[in-house]
């Protein structure tokens, strides 16, 4: 596949994760007063947002390896599974696919009566005030480095060729779905520049002050991991071996 057919994919599933995964939070995880339905709860999110990155995989993993994430795109690029040429026209479809299923998100949202954006009506991510728990700044760092380390290393893990043939996207939803399940309290999870872009853009403020760290942490997580997997795990070729 041509570059920006694969960049075309990379767009597509990235507004699908932010829409599907940020939806599920804004819409459903819970109904207000005096609605009889019972919202799906962060258990429910988080089992939304490793959906929309299983079903891509299967939909657009085989024309653009299904990232949708900068940082998965670098920690790939480190675990030389990725070329460097491709680098930043993947990261920038998956920025713009994140904005673009913010910006949808919000304007579906904003059609309901009596709608107001508030600090974290997008589901945006965060850390003291901003903090679903208010956890600190460092606590927030060190959660979302982990977290995305682990996510690359299940990536990496089973998308080798070694692993078990077509259970990746499998792996990798339920992989992002624990993660969730781990992290919504902390920070609502971002694990992905371009997932917690997207609405920290619409929200603006400090929420846009704030996601610095939701690029710097998830991308160093992501290099060492691909540091790590490389040299420790990866298969030696015949001339390492000789």
């Amino acid at each position: 596949m041509s570059i920006v057919k694969r960049c075309v994919a990379e767009f597509i599933g990235t507004f699908w994760l932010v829409f599907g995964g940020c939806g599920s939070a804004v819409f459903a995880a819970a109904f207000p007063e005096p609605s009889n339905a019972i919202g799906i709860g962060f258990v429910g999110v988080a089992l939304a947002f490793g959906l929309t990155v299983m079903t891509m995989a299967y939909a657009i993993g085989h024309i653009s390896g299904c990232h949708l994430n900068p940082a998965v795109s670098i920690g790939l690029w480190i675990g030389k599974r990725f070329p460097a040429s491709d680098l930043f026209p993947y990261i920038g479809s998956q920025i713009f696919g994140g904005i673009a299923g913010a910006g949808i998100l919000l304007l579906i949202a904003s059609q309901k009566p009596g709608f107001v954006l508030g600090a974290n009506g997008l589901a945006i991510n965060g850390f003291g005030e901003l903090s679903p728990g208010g956890y600190g700044l460092l606590a927030v760092f060190l959660l979302e480095f982990v977290l995305t380390f682990m996510f690359l290393m299940i990536i990496l893990g089973s998308t080798d060729r070694r692993a078990p043939q077509g259970f990746a996207p499998i792996a990798i939803g339920l992989g992002l779905t624990l993660i969730h399940l781990i992290g919504i309290p902390v920070t609502n999870v971002s694990v992905n520049p371009a997932r917690s872009f997207g609405p920290a853009l619409f929200v603006g403020g400090a929420a846009l002050s704030q996601v610095w760290l939701f690029f710097v942490a998830p991308i160093l997580g992501a290099i060492a991991a691909g540091f790590l997997y490389t040299y420790l795990f990866q298969e030696p070729t015949l001339t390492d071996v000789q």
